[in-house]
């Protein structure tokens, strides 16, 4: 009964992932370190490094510098995030700061000032025809073609 050992642990922070929580009402000044999946619904000012998943509360406040794996936030975050997987913000989610991740996914009524640098540009391969110059003069010239024929008498015979 309360003795047996052999028993699996289930449930969070027993078994192969591991839960850090932080509650509403909690005020954390400095650097933080974490391991697996981490949640926070309280105040932070500092830096936070995680190797996995933070995901940040509607309640949190976060001010600083954010580096990890993946990072989901539905709070209000004021610094630079860095995420080598992605970073997701939800509504009612506020983000002033510069964001660098590969992948970045904002919800309708999010509020983001800032940069956002997502890395290199992957390389597409177009044809001719189909490229646009960033001025978009093949575009209008092609256009002008078009309109040129359109605009030609009929001829009825």
């Amino acid at each position: 009964m309360w003795g047996d050992k052999d028993k699996s642990k289930e449930g969070p922070g027993f078994g192969q992932e591991f839960y850090t929580f932080l509650g509403k009402g909690v005020d954390f000044k400095g650097k933080a370190q974490f391991e697996g999946t981490v949640r926070v619904d309280g105040n932070f000012e500092g830096e936070i490094t995680i190797d996995d998943t933070l995901i940040i509360g509607e309640t949190a406040f976060i001010k600083g510098t954010i580096t990890g794996g993946t990072i989901v936030s539905s709070g209000r975050i004021e610094g630079v995030i860095t995420a080598n997987k992605k970073i997701q913000l939800l509504k009612p989610a506020v983000l002033i700061g510069d964001v660098h991740t590969p992948t970045f996914a904002m919800e309708e009524g999010v509020y983001f000032q800032g940069e956002c640098d997502m890395g290199v540009a992957p390389k597409v391969d177009m044809n001719s025809e189909d490229r646009v110059l960033s001025n978009g003069q093949a575009k209008i010239s092609s256009a002008k073609e078009s309109t040129k024929v359109a605009s030609e008498p009929l001829s009825l015979k």
